[in-house]
């Protein structure tokens, strides 16, 4: 399974993709950021994203795209702009046909070092144990949208076995009752 995670955002957009080969073995894909000029307005700078976002869906041809849940911030700004920057990858991955699953901050944090409350620090130092890095990626950026990658691998895809069971179980006691 391949995972293209995203740390939206309209400045910075991390973008991470990572493949599983089994569930211990994960390789990095492709690491990076989409920047987007402070000098364009809105509806150009989000265009840029899209486009860019659109790129890397072609070149790594991802099965689920995780993007980072905006829940909630001081700064209401940077909130609407993360927001509207998420709302381009679910857009594209939509028009793709691609599952989106979201994860929020909290989540990636316990998924990768096993507590929610880790810093960035902790978390970077795991995502280049747990890919094999030489080096931590650069900036924090493109290192979340790893973590958001491999949250998704280690948890996103047992919780769709989960509610694929329970799916099934329903159907199963259904067929019973009749």
């Amino acid at each position: 399974m391949i995972v293209l995670g995203v740390d939206p955002g309209l400045t910075r957009c991390g973008v991470g993709v990572v493949k599983s080969h089994t569930y211990q073995k994960l390789e990095m894909v492709g690491v990076g950021v989409i920047r987007t000029s402070t000098e364009l307005t809105l509806e150009y700078r989000l265009l840029e994203l899209e486009r860019e976002l659109h790129s890397w869906i072609e070149s790594t041809r991802p099965d689920v795209i995780a993007v980072e849940r905006v829940f909630s911030q001081l700064n209401v700004k940077t909130a609407m702009a993360t927001a509207q920057a998420a709302g381009v990858a679910l857009l594209i991955a939509a028009r793709a046909g691609i599952p989106v699953a979201m994860h929020t901050p909290t989540e990636v944090k316990a998924a990768v070092t096993g507590s929610g409350r880790a810093d960035k620090k902790q978390v970077a130092l795991m995502v280049q144990n747990i890919l094999g890095l030489e080096s931590i990626p650069k900036p924090v950026d493109s290192t979340d949208a790893l973590a958001l990658a491999i949250c998704h691998l280690w948890r996103g895809t047992g919780d769709s076995r989960i509610a694929d069971a329970l799916v099934k179980e329903k159907a199963r006691l259904k067929a019973l009752a009749r």
